[in-house]
């Protein structure tokens, strides 16, 4: 069963209680910095100072080019096809593919590649959107486990650490990790295993089909539309669809 937010009012009269929810990481619960400061963050790491104009050229190739967190490439250059077809499986495929891909834009500015990549790993490169907190909290609060899902090539637990908000997930269910990516029902069955749920209980929220993919491990699934950095991005719905309004 899939759900959209304007219906997600409240759960299907024929629906089992929902005990657990699994949550998309990017796009759901985070969303990476602007792509501008993004740019401007990197570059001084390497010793460069951009002014706006001059970043925001930068920003518009690399994200073209194809940044993690971002939209897909137009164009993933023959070598860099093997690293990208295992990007989510393996963290030095991660790491390459997107490095690769930003090395095909002429920035002029010596380890801006490995620099912009550098900035994913920390929590400042990203932004929690600004329901994320009370919705994790109040599941938490009302005994749902939760687990974060996603196809993903780095550990973002220290990311939740810095926000405060690892005390309120119970699990991470990472594609590199697992060894599987959404939507192969086996990362959302590890994801429920690890938190000792059953996926007829269990309400998956993302922002993608790939994420909608839980129906076939058994999960019902809400789809929520992904907001601008920082925004409210809908997930009361959760909240409704648990009982924990």
């Amino acid at each position: 069963m899939v759900l959209d937010v304007p219906h997600a009012t409240e759960p299907p009269p024929s629906a089992r209680p929902v005990e657990a929810v699994l949550f998309d990481f990017h796009g759901t619960l985070a969303q990476v910095e602007d792509p501008v400061a993004w740019v401007v963050a990197a570059a001084a790491t390497c010793g460069a100072a951009l002014d706006r104009g001059r970043a925001t050229i930068l920003a518009d190739r690399l994200v073209t080019a194809g940044r993690a967190g971002g939209p897909l490439p137009h164009r993933v250059p023959p070598q860099l096809s093997e690293h990208w077809s295992d990007r989510d499986l393996y963290a030095h495929s991660h790491r390459a593919a997107y490095t690769g891909l930003a090395a095909t834009v002429n920035t002029d500015i010596e380890g801006l590649a490995d620099a912009l990549y550098d900035r994913l790993l920390t929590a400042e490169g990203w932004l929690p959107y600004s329901d994320t907190e009370s919705t994790l909290r109040k599941l938490h609060e009302n005994g749902i486990k939760v687990a974060v899902v996603s196809n993903i090539g780095f550990d973002i637990r220290p990311h939740f650490a810095t926000w405060g908000l690892d005390a309120h997930v119970d699990a991470f269910a990472l594609s590199y990790e697992v060894g599987r990516v959404k939507p192969d029902p086996a990362i959302f069955w590890r994801a429920c295993a690890m938190i000792g749920a059953d996926p007829e209980r269990t309400l998956m929220v993302g922002d993608s089909a790939a994420d909608a993919g839980a129906v076939k491990a058994g999960c019902t699934a809400l789809v929520v539309p992904a907001a601008d950095p920082g925004r409210v991005n809908g997930l009361g719905a959760a909240l409704a669809l648990t009982g924990c309004l």
